[in-house]
């Protein structure tokens, strides 16, 4: 999978789909302090240690570059998160939504909202490093692939 680079100064509006997530009582938020370790640990039973440890950093970082969905219909549980700046800087990644609730525009609430925040504290494009589904990307964001890309920052990562 390759990398790929979004222009944040172009982004889509995403206040209709928030809007679609309130009917399921779903909300998107940086957490805060406090919420370090729960997001941090479901994180990590959902996604796997690596991307828990890039949430961990994330929380170091100020503002606190994480977001996460949660449904307020169930005391707030955690259903969904995305990160930027946990790699490097001005790389978005990682995120991810409980499976259960796939398909009603989280994972998209969550890109768009870890970008726009970017966006707002000075970043003018972001890396999304090592794309899963790149078609989804370039349709959602406009994003482009960044050529010979794989596996870029991640080539010595240790298992």
């Amino acid at each position: 999978m390759a990398d790929m680079l979004v222009k944040l100064y172009e982004l889509p509006s995403h206040e209709d789909v928030l809007k679609g997530l309130s009917k399921y009582g779903i909300v998107i938020k940086r957490p805060i302090g406090p919420e370090k370790i729960s997001v941090v640990e479901w994180v990590r039973e959902q996604f796997g240690k690596h991307w828990a440890s890039e949430t961990d950093v994330s929380f170091s970082n100020r503002p606190i570059s994480c977001f996460i969905a949660i449904d307020t219909t169930k005391d707030n549980e955690i259903i969904g998160f995305a990160c930027y700046d946990a790699t490097t800087k001005g790389f978005f990644g990682p995120t991810g939504v409980n499976p259960t609730y796939r398909g009603k525009g989280i994972g998209t609430a969550l890109l768009l909202a870890c970008l726009k925040d970017m966006y707002t504290i000075g970043y003018a494009y972001a890396i999304i490093g090592d794309a899963g589904p790149v078609e989804y990307y370039k349709k959602t964001v406009g994003a482009v692939e960044i050529p010979n890309s794989h596996p870029g920052i991640y080539k010595n990562m240790i298992k």
